[in-house]
This record gives structure tokens, C-alpha cells and sequence, in this order.
């Protein structure tokens, strides 16, 4: 720094001035510093200027190792979100989203001395693990449990499931099938509680539950079985690559989507508008809740008040060519009576 004050011919204070990016800078003397640092290729020493203002500009997240789109989304949105806001983002991914690896990751961070953690890891475990994490430390979860003390900020889960499953229901089908996620995420449970909420409301039958994991090997093996069932006329998937293994099985047991069978999933992944039909999903907002899980960690990290520790998104619903009414029963027409010569 005392180069770049040295080589712009102001002091050591206007270069950190500038630096942080202080309103009563002059224009000029602002560009002449800007043109000092870019000759020198100088850069902030972020360990020194923690030690100096006693915060670090270090974030720390705490995500699953996948390639599933809703955790990938969520941590690609919150990064972009972090380092706009001028911080740095160091991601710890484990392997299994169990209380003993997220433990280990979270007292990494804490041993990095960063100014707050994210939680990516929508199930219980996770919950257990953020337990061990002093009072104090800011801390977000995403798409955690609604019921515990947390701040949390999530997709609402239960709403998207919700609009898949009354589109399909306003559609014309008497009821809707779910394929459902793993049974200890959070995102299955609320996707669950939104499909069976609908169909109470609506009145209608409420058929057996077809659980899965997130595969669209899973969906295949799911849609298999629903594929020789002639009463399965809707299919609400708990995510787009089951429904992709879902179309699969379909397809190759003879039923037509959307003509015998409608399908409606859930993420909106980059190819769901190219599957064959292109396919009615439910698309979550994930910058919306990296927003939301920065600004309450921000807060936690200046010591502000943190009045709504709960906050959801909507996720919208994307319709495409997945869906249509109900093929109806074609009619038997009487063949006429051949009456023989006398």
C-alpha cells in the first residue's frame, strides 16, 4: 500500500481510502490511485486487514459433494451474491450429509477464523451438527428444518409442490401420483406435504406414495411400475431427473406423455425444456435465497438485529408440453347386425 501511495503521490490513509470505497474521495485523485494499483498489480493483503479491523472478509459454506441442481444452484448464486458484496467464499463439501462430516467441516471453518458460515445441507444430520457451533458464530442454514431456532432461509417446498400438483389437478385428472425424493431431506417432506395438501383440498384421492431418491435411475425404476397401471394418469415427480427416468419407462411400456400420462417435475434443470415432451416443472428462485441467507448473515456478522430469522421463496411454476387433460375412454360403437338372405 505504501507503494501505490508512494507511485500516486498521496497518502498511505487516501489509498485505503479508496480501497474501501470512501465517498469523500475526489474523482481524480480516486483514478489516480486506481491507476497506481492496477501499475503494481498491488492487492489487499486480506489476512492483514482482518487483523486490523478485527472482521475477515471469509465465508465459509458448508455443501454437499453432488452434482444435484438445487444444491449446485444454491451454492453457485450464493457465491456470486458473496464476492459481489466484496467477500470471499471457501466452500467444504462432504461426501455424506452425516452429523460426524459436517461437524469436521464447520470447525475447519471455524479454525479459518471466517466471519460467518452457510449451511447447505437440507436434512437432519446437518441440524445436529450446527448444534455443536457456539452461540455466537453467524450462522445461516438453507433449506433446513423450519422448526428449529436457526436462522433459515429456504425454498418454499410445500408451495411448489403444491402449484405442480393442482396444475395437474385444474388439468382434468381425477388424481396424481407423486415420486418422491429420500425420506430424510427436508425439500422430499415439504414436496410431499404440498402434493398430498392439494389433493385433500381438492377432494380427490390421495394414492399410494412411490418413494425414490433423486435419480433418474430411481425415476425409471419408479416408472416402470406406474407404467402398468392404467389408473395413473398424472405424475408429479419430486425433481426433473426423476421425471426424466420417469419419460424413459413410459415411453418404452407404450404410454404416451401427455396423451396417456402427464408429467410434472420439479427444479426446472437447463434441459427440461428439451426432454421429449419439453417438460412442466416447477422452477425455484435459488438468488432469491442466496440474497436472503447473505443479508442475514451480514447481519449477524455487524451485530444488527435480526428481526425475521425465517424466510422462503415462492418457486413458479413452468408450464410446457408435459401436460394435457385426460385421454378420455373411447366409445364402443355396435357393430351392425348382418342379417342373412331368406
Amino acid at each position: 500500500m505504501a507503494d501505490v501511495a508512494r507511485l500516486a503521490g498521496v497518502s498511505h490513509q487516501t489509498v485505503s481510502r479508496v480501497l474501501n470505497g470512501h465517498p469523500y474521495v475526489q474523482e481524480q485523485t480516486r483514478l489516480r490511485v486506481q491507476a497506481a494499483i492496477d501499475e503494481l498489480g498491488y492487492r489487499p493483503n486480506r489476512v492483514a486487514r482482518a487483523l486490523v479491523t478485527g472482521r475477515s472478509q471469509l465465508i465459509g459454506v458448508v455443501a454437499q459433494n453432488t452434482t444435484l441442481c438445487g444444491p449446485v444452484s444454491l451454492l453457485a448464486a450464493f457465491e456470486q451474491v458473496a464476492v459481489a458484496a466484496g467477500f470471499v467464499v471457501t466452500a467444504h463439501r462432504v461426501n455424506v450429509l452425516d452429523r460426524e462430516s459436517i461437524t469436521k467441516a464447520l470447525e475447519r471453518h471455524r479454525d479459518q477464523r471466517v466471519a460467518g458460515i452457510v449451511v447447505i445441507a437440507p436434512t437432519a444430520s446437518a441440524h445436529d451438527a450446527v448444534d455443536t457451533v457456539p452461540p455466537g458464530v453467524p450462522l445461516v442454514m438453507v433449506d433446513g428444518d423450519a422448526e428449529r431456532s436457526t436462522p433459515l432461509v429456504r425454498v418454499d417446498q410445500e408451495a411448489g409442490a403444491l402449484a405442480a400438483t393442482t396444475h395437474l389437478l385444474e388439468a382434468g385428472h381425477r388424481t396424481v401420483w407423486h415420486v418422491s425424493g429420500p425420506s430424510d431431506w427436508f425439500d422430499s417432506l415439504g414436496r410431499i406435504k404440498g402434493w398430498r395438501s392439494a389433493l385433500e383440498a381438492a377432494g380427490a384421492e390421495v394414492p399410494p406414495l412411490v418413494p425414490a431418491d433423486w435419480s433418474a435411475a430411481s425415476g425409471y425404476r419408479a416408472g416402470q411400475v406406474l407404467a402398468r397401471m392404467p389408473e395413473v394418469t398424472a405424475i408429479f415427480a419430486a425433481n426433473d431427473h426423476l421425471a426424466l427416468g420417469i419419460l424413459r419407462a413410459m415411453s418404452e411400456r407404450g404410454r404416451r406423455v401427455p396423451h396417456d400420462v402427464s408429467i410434472v417435475g420439479f427444479d426446472d434443470v437447463p434441459e427440461a425444456a428439451y426432454f421429449i415432451p419439453p417438460l412442466t416443472t416447477v422452477r425455484p428462485d435459488f438468488g432469491a435465497v442466496a440474497r436472503d441467507a447473505l443479508e442475514l448473515l451480514m447481519a449477524q456478522i455487524a451485530g444488527d438485529p435480526v428481526d425475521e430469522v425465517r424466510r422462503a421463496s415462492t418457486p413458479l411454476l413452468v408450464p410446457r408440453d408435459s401436460v394435457r387433460p385426460p385421454a378420455r375412454p373411447r366409445r364402443r360403437v355396435a357393430e351392425p347386425v348382418r342379417r342373412t338372405p331368406s
